[in-house]
């Protein structure tokens, strides 16, 4: 690519922001040109925003460094300078909606690390290898919106991707039903052992509406495209529980699950290794070239040495083996921050930009 497209990211001082600033640093097709956050931080430079609260483990980039943070909510001054949006803010979800929806009617491209969306019928909640084809729902939104260029497209929750791909290689065998326990990172609460000191040498069984994201977020993205709406898949059912564990970055997921037709063991690891999806066949520059990496050592993955697998994109699975109740069990790993967050994000947008969904303006 010639020319960079220019990325804004709205609520760039949180943490998922700061990660996003970290991520785009060099990337070979985005450029960040513009960062805002809520008005208490607008007319700082982004050093002097996050220095004091910088919670990535490298330093801030010196591309960013002087850029004067903007107010959020001047939506037609901040779209004006840039190609697309990346969306990490915390507000109210009927705040979130108005913001994203104002700055998509701007004609600009949204990309969305929030929640308030993922429900929203005609915008795709996406993982690039698993149902890239819902972003042609984008044209349905584009018209409800009044916007020829804008769209919203959102990533899913963070604890989805430790053990959804996984499931995703096996659906020819139709699973029926799946059993999926995950043990979160305090990263996926927006905190550190700093923030959180109540986490050291803890485990708290409740994370607030997690295990509803849990249970119904993987039948949207197995949903389908119907008159320009997505529409869940009606199975499999899944039930979970979700706990949060005094790890740093990195959810980690316990799976059982039945099949209509089952599989052999053989065959599972097979469709794991050789899965491939869209990023991996457009050779996207945040693509992992390995997907789902199988473990063949009874005590992988684990959360410590395995979650930067491929970049932090690539998804770990292991202990695969025959069940007593179920069909079969294994655990899944994910890093909640860049696969399940602003990594996934990005690997969204390379995507609708090799698609033709994002353009300069």
């Amino acid at each position: 690519m010639s020319q960079k497209l220019k990325a804004g990211i709205v609520g760039g001082t949180g943490m998922v922001g700061q990660r996003f600033v970290q991520l785009l640093d060099q990337h070979p097709w985005f450029e960040v040109t513009a960062i805002a956050a809520s008005a208490g931080s607008a007319g700082k430079t982004y050093e002097e925003s996050v220095q004091h609260r910088w919670k990535m483990s490298g330093p801030i980039p010196e591309s960013v460094k002087s850029i004067v943070v903007q107010d959020a909510s001047k939506v037609e001054a901040f779209a004006s300078q840039v190609d697309f949006i990346f969306c990490a803010v915390d507000m109210k979800k009927n705040e979130i909606v108005a913001l994203e929806e104002a700055y998509a009617q701007t004609g600009t491209p949204v990309i969305s690390n929030n929640s308030a969306h993922r429900w929203t019928p005609d915008v795709p909640m996406v993982i690039p290898e698993i149902n890239p084809g819902h972003i042609e729902v984008i044209e349905a939104q584009r018209k409800r919106l009044g916007t020829s260029t804008g769209f919203i497209a959102v990533k899913p929750n963070c604890s989805i991707q430790s053990y959804v791909p996984a499931l995703h290689a096996l659906l020819d065998f139709k699973p029926t039903k799946v059993v999926a326990s995950t043990y979160q990172a305090i990263s996926g609460a927006g905190k550190n052992f700093t923030d959180w000191p109540e986490m050291i040498d803890n485990v708290i069984p409740y994370i607030g509406g997690e295990e509803e994201k849990s249970e119904q977020e993987p039948l949207r993205i197995w949903g389908s495209v119907v008159n320009g709406e997505i529409v869940k898949a009606s199975s499999p059912i899944i039930t979970t529980q979700c706990i949060r564990v005094p790890v740093a970055d990195g959810h980690l997921a316990t799976v059982f699950a039945s099949f209509e037709q089952t599989p052999s063991k053989e065959e599972i690891i097979e469709r794991w290794r050789q899965y491939k999806g869209r990023p991996q066949e457009l050779g996207l520059p945040s693509a992992p070239k390995q997907f789902i990496t199988y473990f063949e050592e009874e005590n992988r993955p684990q959360t410590k040495l395995d979650r930067d697998i491929e970049h932090g994109m690539g998804v770990s699975v292991g202990r695969l083996r025959e069940d007593s109740l179920y069909d079969f069990k294994f655990v899944g790993l994910s890093h909640n921050t860049l696969r399940g967050a602003a990594g996934g994000a990005v690997l969204i947008a390379e995507l609708l930009k090799a698609e033709g969904y994002i353009q300069p303006k």
